[in-house]
C-alpha cells in the first residue's frame, strides 16, 4: 500500500472507527433511546484488545451519550455511576461548616435583601455556597502563595497583577468575622435588638445604610464580598442557571436556531 495511505494497525483506534462509533451511538439512541451491546462494547478491529489511543482523544461514552440524548428539560438528573455527577442534595439538615447556626441565619436573610426573593431551593444553594466559600478561603490563599512562579507570571498576564496580590493577601475569614461583629454592633446601637431581632424593613434599612460607610470599614468589606459572593453563588447555581436560561453543557441532536421576533416592526 501506498505510504500515502498507511494501512491502519489492528490494535488501534482509528479516527475512523471513532467517529463511526460515536454516529451509529447518535442515530441508534436517538430514534429508539436504546444501545445495542455491539455499540457500547468495544469497536471490533479484529484484535482482541484495542490499543492506548493517542493523547487527547478518548472512546466517547455510551452512557454519558444515552443520559445527554434523553436528557432533554431534565437537565439535572444524571444515570447512577456515571464518571461524572452533580453533587446530590442531602436529604439531612444543612450543617455550616464557618459559620455558626446563628451567623448562617443573618447570611440567610442577607441573600434574601441583596438578591430579592428567591426559590427556596436557590436560597439554599447560594447560602450553602457562600459557607463553603468562606470555609475554603483560607486554604485558597495558601495554594495561591505555594503557585508556581511561572504560573503566577500566567494568571497576573491574564487576571492583572492586583487580583492576583489580593488573592495572596486576602483573609476573608477575618473579614467575615469583622463583619458580622460590625453588623450586630450598628444593630444594638442603632436598634437596641440584634439583627435578627429587628423587623424586615429594619433589617433592610440597616444593610442599605452600609453603602455610607468608609470603603475600608469591616462592614463595607464584608457587605461587598458578601453581594459579589452571593451573586456569583445565584447565577452559578442551578436555579440561576435556569433564571438566565443557560444553554451551554447541552446536547443538541438538531440545532435549537432562534425564536423569531414576532413583534418586529417592520414599516
Amino acid at each position: 500500500m501506498s505510504e500515502r495511505f498507511p494501512r491502519e494497525e489492528p490494535d488501534e483506534i482509528t479516527r475512523r472507527q471513532w467517529l463511526l462509533r460515536l454516529g451509529e451511538m447518535v442515530v441508534l439512541v436517538g430514534m429508539s433511546g436504546v444501545v445495542p451491546e455491539s455499540i457500547v462494547g468495544p469497536v471490533d478491529t479484529g484484535a482482541e484488545n484495542i490499543g492506548v489511543l493517542p493523547p487527547g482523544l478518548y472512546a466517547p461514552s455510551a452512557e454519558h451519550l444515552v443520559h445527554a440524548l434523553q436528557s432533554a428539560g431534565k437537565l439535572y438528573v444524571t444515570p447512577p455511576g456515571s464518571e461524572t455527577d452533580y453533587v446530590q442534595p442531602s436529604s439531612l439538615p444543612f450543617q455550616p461548616q464557618f459559620f455558626s447556626h446563628e451567623q448562617f441565619r443573618i447570611v440567610t436573610r442577607f441573600v434574601e435583601i441583596v438578591l430579592g426573593k428567591l426559590d427556596a431551593n436557590g436560597l439554599a444553594q447560594t447560602t450553602q455556597w457562600l459557607d463553603l466559600w468562606f470555609y475554603s478561603a483560607a486554604e485558597v490563599v495558601e495554594a495561591a502563595r505555594q503557585l508556581d512562579s511561572l504560573h503566577r507570571v500566567l494568571a497576573v498576564a491574564y487576571y492583572g497583577e492586583a487580583s492576583v496580590i489580593e488573592l495572596e493577601s486576602a483573609d476573608l475569614q477575618a473579614v467575615a468575622r469583622a463583619g458580622l461583629r460590625a453588623l450586630h454592633e450598628i444593630s444594638v446601637e442603632r436598634r437596641s435588638r440584634g439583627f435578627l431581632e429587628l423587623s424586615d424593613q429594619e433589617q433592610v434599612d440597616l444593610i442599605a445604610s452600609t453603602g455610607a460607610a468608609t470603603p475600608d470599614s469591616p462592614l463595607r468589606r464584608f457587605f461587598e464580598v458578601m453581594r459579589r459572593e452571593a451573586i456569583r453563588g445565584y447565577y452559578t447555581s442551578a436555579e440561576g442557571l435556569k433564571e438566565l436560561n443557560y444553554k451551554g453543557n447541552a446536547y443538541y441532536p438538531d440545532s435549537p436556531g432562534c425564536t423569531p421576533n414576532q413583534g418586529h416592526d417592520k414599516s
